[in-house]
């Protein structure tokens, strides 16, 4: 599932064109920009569902995706190694630098201008809409090497739990999950809310509970008792797991 991207800035504004390598190894072009200013408060947050980037595990280092790329939030958490591609603009590139960024946001469309003049996120476009540190360092996807455990933020009320799954290394994507309360005993399967939050419609108040997840490479983890009984809506908890 790995895919690369080379990247050559175009123009002063901070857009340059992209090669994106598929899984056959073969680049293919994208284009991205940056957003936000050098210390990266403008990217907290965002369409995936992550709050504070530092503390879900993902820092600076990140993207918004266009529609193309982001696949309705499916692309949440994935990495992209990017590098400027100096064989189109020289003058723009750091040559021989390289960076890994995450997807944590989504860059709408703004079909009022032109794909290459300012609706740079337009489809069928791919584009990186990159923080501006990452930008400034110059997208291969590639594993994503995660300090500690998966993390699960339990949110929303009795009878819908959203549980919002960060910092997961490997693939970083969310292909499925499971939910296991210890009263239930049984793996239900969660749905996608939005992003990186699952959910679960169950009521599953004062049971201790154990997630498995599944990536696109069809990689299973399994994050036993992580939340215990006692736990409240708004809470984190950080698992021993990872890809």
């Amino acid at each position: 599932m790995e895919k690369l991207y080379v990247l050559s800035v175009v123009s002063f504004l901070a857009v340059f064109a992209c090669t994106l390598k598929a899984t056959s190894g073969v680049w293919l072009q994208a284009h991205a920009t940056f957003y936000g200013g050098s210390d990266a408060s403008e990217t907290m947050g965002g369409a995936c569902g992550y709050g504070n980037l530092y503390t879900d595990g993902y820092g600076t280092k990140t993207a918004a995706l266009s529609t193309a790329l982001f696949n309705d939030g499916k692309s949440c958490g994935g990495c992209y190694q990017i590098v400027c591609d100096a064989t189109k603009v020289p003058q723009w590139c750091l040559k021989g630098t390289s960076i890994t960024i995450t997807a944590t946001n989504f860059c709408p469309p703004n079909y009022a201008l032109p794909n290459d003049n300012g609706g740079w996120c337009n489809p069928p476009r791919p584009h990186f809409d990159m923080s501006q540190p990452a930008f400034l360092t110059i997208a291969k996807k590639v594993a994503c090497k995660r300090t500690g455990g998966i993390r699960f933020t339990v949110n929303g009320r009795d009878y819908f739990e959203l549980v919002l799954i960060s910092n997961v290394g490997g693939a970083g994507e969310i292909s499925n999950v499971w939910i296991k309360g210890s009263k239930t005993n049984r793996w239900e399967t969660m749905t996608r809310n939005w992003g990186s939050n699952w959910q679960s419609l169950s009521y599953l108040n004062g049971q201790t509970l154990s997630f498995r997840i599944q990536t696109p490479n069809r990689k299973i983890r399994t994050a036993l008792n992580v939340v215990p009984s006692n736990w409240r809506f708004g809470q984190s908890f950080t698992s021993n797991v990872q890809f």
